[in-house]
C-alpha cells in the first residue's frame, strides 16, 4: 500500500536495523543509509531500535558508553537537520559523575538541537550494568505528539498512560524483543494503543544482537490496537506510515546494504 501524500500529514517511519557489536562508527553508517532512503521517502520522523548504536551488549556496555557532545553524533545530527527529519537513535550514556551508566534515546532535530531521554524500567538482569533513568517529556512534530518508550518502559502500565496524560497521539517504543517474546510483547502494545487511543509505533532489531534473535517484525498498531503493518521478521527494511482520512496508509520498503 502506497503512503498517502495528504498535506501537512507527517511521514512516520521506524528503521528495522541490525548493528555491529560495539562498531559504533560502523553502525553510524549503517544508520546515515537508512536515513538517506529515508528522506527520499519523505519521512519527517525515524527511529531506531534500543541501543542502535552499539547493538544491545550490556556486558561491554561501559566501554561504548557515549556523551551527548560525542563528536561521532555530528554526522547524524548534521543529516537530520538537512533532511527536516527527527531522528531518534540508542546507545549507552554516562550520567555526569561518571559513575552511573543509563539505556538512552538521543532524539536529534531538525533545528539542529539534541534531546537525551532515558530508559526508566529495566528489564531483569539489567541493573547488574544500569541504572533506571528518569525518562524525558512527550514532544510535538506537526500535529503529532510522540511518547518515547525504551523497551521494557511499556511493560508498565504507568508509562503509556502517563504518555496519553501528556496528549501523545503516538506512542513510538525502541526494543529489542526476541522471537520468543513477541507475541506477548506485541498484545501489549495493541492493548496499550486500544486503551489510550493513541497509535503504537514499534521499531525492532533485525537479526541477533547480544547473543538475542530478535522477532523483528517492527510495526503500526491503530488507535484501536489493530496491527496495520509490520515488517518480515529478519529483513533490514524501514515501515513508512501517514495518516489520511480513513485510517493509516503505510508501506514497506527493504534496505540492502
Amino acid at each position: 500500500m502506497h503512503v498517502n501524500e495528504t498535506p501537512g500529514a507527517a511521514v512516520l517511519a521506524v528503521a528495522q536495523s541490525r548493528s555491529d557489536a560495539g562498531n559504533i562508527a560502523a553502525n553510524i553508517a549503517r544508520h546515515l543509509a537508512f536515513m538517506e532512503q529515508a528522506a527520499g521517502l519523505g519521512v519527517s520522523f525515524l527511529m531506531f531500535p534500543e541501543l542502535s548504536l552499539t547493538g544491545y551488549e550490556p556486558e561491554s556496555a561501559w566501554g561504548m558508553a557515549i556523551t551527548s557532545d560525542d563528536t561521532r553524533l555530528r554526522p547524524l545530527l548534521a543529516k537530520a537537520r538537512e533532511w527536516g527529519m527527527t531522528t531518534v537513535v540508542g546507545a549507552p550514556v554516562r550520567s555526569s559523575a561518571g559513575d552511573d551508566l543509563s539505556i538512552a534515546a538521543f532524539i536529534l532535530h531538525p533545528d539542529g538541537g539534541m534531546t537525551v531521554q532515558h530508559k526508566q524500567h529495566l528489564h531483569s538482569g539489567e541493573e547488574a550494568v544500569f541504572t533506571a533513568g528518569a525518562g524525558g517529556e512527550a514532544f510535538n512534530l506537526g500535529s503529532e505528539c510522540f511518547g518515547l518508550a525504551i523497551c521494557a518502559d511499556f511493560s508498565q502500565a504507568s508509562h503509556p498512560r502517563r504518555a496519553a496524560e501528556a496528549g501523545a497521539s503516538i506512542y513510538a517504543a525502541s526494543v529489542l524483543i526476541s522471537e520468543g517474546g513477541y507475541a506477548h510483547d506485541a498484545a501489549l502494545l495493541s492493548g496499550h494503543a486500544r486503551t489510550y487511543r493513541m497509535a503504537v509505533l514499534m521499531a525492532n532489531y533485525a537479526g541477533v544482537t547480544g547473543g538475542w534473535h530478535s522477532g523483528g517484525r517492527s510495526a503500526l498498531w491503530d488507535e484501536q490496537g489493530e496491527q496495520v503493518a509490520a515488517l518480515p521478521d529478519a529483513e533490514e527494511g524501514l515501515l513508512v506510515a501517514q495518516r489520511s482520512g480513513s485510517g493509516w496508509e503505510t508501506r514497506s520498503h527493504r534496505v540492502a546494504l
